[in-house]
């Protein structure tokens, strides 16, 4: 005789097959998981801060040469189009400003060193300068065909912003030692700084 099985016991055992059936499958892909990094993907470069000490300080020394020299273009390349200059007796100049001096010869000195130069790196587009200027035998014809001797020494603070690739001054300023004292060898000559020349309002305080 066929033995058969009550309802409630073929129940029973056919949900316990079907729970250790599926528990025995292997888990599937967790999609609430953020996917993890790709591994082909390059890592950022850590931030090479000598070489943007060196190519920045490079840059100064080439500034400072300019108006020795009457180098131009060097002016041109090395200062941003909307630079900020405030000069050691507190008036303010343009990039055209300085352009201007150089090309006429307004702005003219035997040697202009630098010396005690610091450069703080921000970021990878961002450094500040800070540094000592020594003119030697500076001279500025103004408008009013006077010339007037520069200041010999000053204390400067360039910003400089990477700029399309290209670090270039951003914002210049100058003030005057009263008193100044022997210094160390300097770090460039011959050189010139234009930032300190008076292109807007020429003062006896240069």
């Amino acid at each position: 005789m066929k033995r058969t099985v009550p309802v409630e016991t073929f129940t029973t055992v056919s949900i316990a097959a079907i729970l250790l059936f599926t528990g025995c499958q292997p888990a599937g892909p967790n999609t609430n998981q953020p996917a993890t990094a790709n591994t082909n993907v390059q890592q950022e470069k850590p931030l090479d801060t000598a070489a943007i000490e060196k190519e920045l300080l490079q840059l100064e020394r080439e500034w400072a040469t300019a108006a020795v020299t009457r180098n131009v273009d060097a002016v041109r390349r090395i200062e941003a189009d909307d630079i900020g200059v405030t000069y050691p007796d507190g008036t303010t100049g343009t990039k055209a400003d300085d352009l201007r001096d150089i090309e006429t010869g307004a702005l003219t000195a035997e040697g202009w060193d630098l010396a005690d130069m610091k450069v703080r790196v921000l970021d990878a587009d961002t450094a500040v300068i800070t540094g000592r200027g020594m003119i030697k035998n500076g001279k500025y014809k103004g408008p009013d065909g006077r010339t007037q001797s520069l200041k010999p020494e000053y204390r400067f603070t360039d910003v400089f912003e990477r700029r399309n690739g290209q670090w270039q001054v951003v914002a210049s300023q100058s003030t005057t030692i009263v008193n100044p004292t022997p210094t160390p060898a300097a770090q460039a000559s011959p050189s010139a700084r234009p930032s300190p020349s008076p292109s807007v309002s020429p003062s006896p305080t240069r």
